[in-house]
């Protein structure tokens, strides 16, 4: 661990140039003494490390000089590929792991490209949640990835929507996929566990004809309530794509959730307020498919649903900047609860005051 960190140490000030014990402490995650004690371990094997003094004093490298240990060990590369996303890796346990890896490519870069990796960090930013929206609580995520990365089995016991709601599944995880700051596990039910995990119709989980699990399934890691190794490992099977598979999933999710469409007149407001307050799929098939406005602005679009009960809480975000036209029942549940409104605010209007 002190030998990794001394190496942190090094490639710090030598890709940033001149550090105080403070920020190479912030870094570190150390404290300052321990920052002084590795400098001077640095210092007696031979490191030209040199102490500026005064106000804009600090600790760098003899002008020159480059270190040669820049070799990324197996953990830190398998992080890289989460490079530009610290948040996530830090979520999946590789934080400290990508933090060293990015140090040791950027001390191996001759420093005009150095200087450019830098600007880029500067300029470049992602952040994968969604607006007004708190990102769910993962506290297995990284026992999860773990088993990902190892391709070790692991017995979960997992939250569902239907009952029963807690149940124990044993699973091959696949891997992990992050989506609009939701975690969700891509797994395979190893063929001697499939009558035990006895899930006919999990949380997005793909089903055959007769209800019989098959293929991989999903699950979001933020519903899994334990997760322990079996201390079996498995073979992923040779064809799997993980990014192939997801981006199908997803198409057959959306297909299987909006079973019905709604025909909806918008404002020029509505239009506006869709993408911010209605689902991606929704806001989409608005965005693609809406007509040309009518005298007053408005246009018309078909949207699909799920249901009448769920369209009506997602369309009351839009308030009076949508009108649903067809289904009758739809138009008639966002009618009783624009009354129930009503009523609930009716109260008198306060007397004019005087000028």
């Amino acid at each position: 661990m002190r030998a990794s960190r001394l190496l942190s140490v090094l490639m710090l000030l030598q890709t940033r140039g001149k550090l105080t014990a403070r920020q190479l402490a912030e870094e570190l995650e150390v404290s300052v003494r321990t920052v002084h004690r590795d400098l001077d371990s640095l210092a007696q094997a031979g490191v030209p490390v040199l102490a500026d003094r005064g106000v804009t004093g600090g600790y760098r490298l003899l002008a020159g000089y480059h270190t040669r240990l820049t070799g990324l060990t197996a953990d830190e590369a398998d992080s890289l590929f989460l490079a530009g996303m610290p948040a996530a890796a830090a979520e999946l346990g590789l934080g400290a792991m990508l933090a060293a890896a990015e140090l040791k490519l950027l001390a191996a870069l001759p420093e005009p490209l150095r200087e450019r990796a830098g600007r880029v960090r500067e300029r470049f930013h992602l952040d994968a949640p969604g607006w007004f929206r708190a990102t769910e609580d993962t506290p297995l995520l990284a026992e999860v990835a773990d088993a990902v990365w190892t391709q070790r089995r692991i017995r979960v016991t997992y939250r569902r929507w239907r009952a029963p709601r807690e149940v124990d599944r044993v699973l091959d995880p696949l891997g992990v996929v992050l989506k609009s700051g939701t975690w969700y596990l891509v797994a395979a039910v190893p063929p001697d566990e499939d009558g035990g995990n006895d899930d006919k119709d999990g949380d997005g989980e793909r089903v055959d004809g007769d209800g019989t699990p098959t293929g991989p399934r999903v699950y979001r890691v933020g519903k899994i309530l334990s997760a322990a190794p079996t201390g079996a490992g498995f073979e992923r099977p040779p064809a799997f794509d993980l990014a192939a598979y997801w981006a199908a999933w997803t198409a057959r999710y959306e297909a299987e959730v909006y079973r019905a469409t709604a025909t909806v007149r918008l404002s020029p407001a509505g239009l506006v307020l869709a993408p911010l307050r209605l689902p991606p799929a929704v806001s989409r098939s608005i965005s693609d498919g809406a007509g040309s406005p009518e005298a007053d602005g408005w246009v018309r679009a078909r949207l699909p649903i799920e249901s009448v009960r769920h369209a009506q809480g997602e369309l009351l975000a839009l308030g009076p900047e949508l009108e649903v036209l067809d289904p009758p029942e739809l138009r008639a549940a966002l009618a009783r609860a624009a009354g129930a409104l009503a009523r609930l605010y009716d109260v008198a209007a306060p007397a004019p005051t005087s000028a």
